[in-house]
């Protein structure tokens, strides 16, 4: 029987670079390891971000894992609750809580406070819960910026933005808004006043961070927090109902959200040490879980790895030609040698969730390259992975939920 691995490259894709000579980062990189999965495989491209919702991880990694988006879809805060072990009550709304940085002349500088360790962002969230926190009002610790606000009895009928597709304009902006015609719902606040319930904490967090000594001599001070991304527990069914070979899956990422969309599909979390959902995180520790997991048992591995997409939203070309080729070469390669002993065949699949340009520095939902080989395969002539190459791969453009259905069915 067939074992299925894909690995997931947040954020990776990208937009033709003139420093570059109007290459891609990932065109541009060295790459031998993604060369070989596309040169003995087969590649196309993929569209993860049906129409209507904005391009972000959570919709398009729901939606690579063969999801409807448009019937699970409850935002980023529940799916880091299940990461964070936390569950949701019925009237519980949940949101994604960053703590970012704000600048003196009033714009959004960064999403990530200066990238906070998760102890210094823990402190700061267990801060502001003995200050805001309330029967209704509750901040949660997640992982270094990323966190959880429950609201009890909130209307996940506001409009947020994120954070990160937002750098360099001014927040007031930005601030929480009520969707106007919303349905009444009894027994939960209105829209409106949970827009003004929200906006009220985000100014009352930015004057309590501004005196925390954590930020005293700072030159990046995390000095507010942004919820965003609401809403009420989903209706998930696990992924080994949707694909019966499915029998024994994991999920490993340093990402909440996406541990917790595993968690909701079924899957078990592996944590690895030293695995940060940065350029620095552990990619050889990730490459060993997988091959461990592989070997122990499990039929299907969905391999996260998040560097790419900071990187982008940093604007730090350097950084995402670097994260690509630790990605390749530390990550991939072993894999790829590994496996290839193997006497059981593995299909491994290599794609972003999404593309994040560094020139842009957000979130982009155009059709990402996404490259298949396992033993057997009728290789389809692509010499080599990228944007460009994989337009011109056997399997096409595939829209939302056809590429798990084409990879599951692979035995």
């Amino acid at each position: 029987m067939m074992k299925h691995l894909i690995i997931l490259c947040d954020g990776m894709s990208d937009h033709p670079v003139a420093s570059l000579g109007g290459l891609t980062p990932l065109a541009y990189a060295h790459t031998p390891a993604m060369d070989s999965i596309a040169r003995r495989g087969r590649s196309g491209l993929l569209t993860t971000v049906p129409e209507g919702f904005a391009p972000g991880s959570e919709v398009a990694n729901a939606s690579i894992l063969g999801y409807d988006v448009k019937s699970v879809y409850e935002g980023r805060g529940v799916l880091e609750a299940a990461s964070i072990g936390y569950d949701m009550a019925p009237t519980d709304m949940a949101m994604r809580c960053n703590i970012l940085t704000l600048s003196d002349d009033g714009l959004i500088q960064n999403h990530h406070g200066g990238h906070l360790t998760t102890e210094q962002g823990t402190a700061l969230i267990e801060y502001l819960q003995e200050r805001l926190g309330d029967d209704r009002v509750r901040f949660i610790p997640g992982v270094q910026y990323r966190h959880l606000l429950v609201v009890k009895g909130g209307s996940k009928y506001v409009e947020t933005i994120p954070p990160h597709d937002h750098p360099g304009e001014r927040w007031r902006d930005c601030l929480v808004r009520p969707v106007a015609g919303a349905p009444e719902e009894p027994g939960r606040l209105t829209p409106e006043e949970t827009a003004d319930l929200l906006n009220s904490l985000i100014l009352r967090s930015q004057e309590l961070l501004k005196d925390h000594p954590f930020n005293q001599g700072r030159t990046v001070a995390a000095n507010s927090i942004w919820p965003w991304s609401p809403g009420y527990r989903p209706a998930m069914s696990p992924l080994g109902h949707l694909y019966p070979d499915l029998r024994d899956g994991k999920v490993i990422t340093a990402v909440d959200l996406i541990r917790g969309l595993g968690i909701y599909a079924g899957l078990q979390a592996i944590d690895v040490d030293g695995a940060t959902g940065l350029a620095d995180t552990n990619y050889e520790g990730k490459a060993s879980a997988a091959l461990k997991a592989l070997r122990d048992g499990a039929d299907f591995v969905f391999l996260h790895i998040e560097a790419c997409d900071e990187a982008g939203h940093d604007g730090d070309l350097d950084l995402k030609l670097k994260s690509i080729e630790r990605i390749d070469s530390r990550v991939i390669g072993p894999i790829l040698e590994e496996t290839g002993k193997w006497d059981e065949p593995v299909a491994i699949a290599v794609l972003p969730d999404h593309a994040t340009p560094v020139e842009e520095r957000v979130h982009r939902s155009e059709p990402v390259p996404f490259a298949i080989y396992y033993p057997g395969i009728i290789p389809d002539g692509v010499a080599s992975y990228s944007e460009a190459s994989a337009r011109l791969g056997d399997y096409g453009l595939l829209g939302p939920t056809q590429f798990m259905n084409l990879f599951m069915n692979i035995r």
